[in-house]
């Protein structure tokens, strides 16, 4: 477990996959996400049942909130596309629990993430992809420390439009003196 102030990042569960199944299909939830198509619990369960095939470090997480003396489940996050010998990793998160939007849990969870991965994992590159009409997400990213390395002009289509999409990065040492 990864524990942060009244946050914390913990392995998904089989109980957990209902609720997110829940989020991957509710459209307002699933726009911001690479994911375009409804979820079954099937193909979900299916999804869970080879986790144990990925390495350890790139299982996805669960993102908890402290409600009360009680954990509530607010969405997911972890980093995938690790490569050692470069030392860099790619990170995704989504919170779907739409009631918890814009209350920094976001923020939070990336802040964990990232210090996992530069602390932990000894990474010194992590990255991402957001689509350019997410401000939200955007914010959360740039207060992490992230920075904008370029966009991919209408590299996404939903809705019937194209859409850009940018690529963000930290690295290592800017993360380290960001800290000090």
């Amino acid at each position: 477990m990864i524990a942060g102030d009244g946050l914390r990042l913990r392995a998904i569960e089989r109980a957990d996959l209902p609720t997110i199944v829940t989020w991957l299909n509710d459209p307002e939830v699933r726009d911001q996400l690479a994911a375009y198509l409804p979820m079954s619990l099937a193909a979900e369960e299916s999804w869970f049942e080879k986790l144990p095939e990925r390495p350890r470090e790139q299982q996805p997480l669960a993102i908890d909130v402290q409600n009360d003396n009680a954990w509530k489940l607010i969405g997911t996050c972890g980093l995938h596309e690790v490569d050692w010998r470069t030392r860099a990793g790619e990170l995704g998160i989504m919170i779907g629990e739409k009631s918890e939007w814009s209350k920094g849990y976001g923020t939070q969870a990336v802040a964990l993430l990232v210090q996992f991965a530069f602390e932990t994992l000894n990474l010194h590159r992590i990255s991402l992809y957001v689509y350019a009409d997410n401000p939200r997400a955007i914010r959360a990213y740039e207060k992490a420390g992230f920075v904008l390395e370029g966009r991919l002009r209408d590299s996404e289509f939903r809705h019937g439009v194209y859409r850009d999409v940018l690529m963000m990065g930290i690295l290592r040492p800017e993360w380290a003196a960001a800290r000090k």
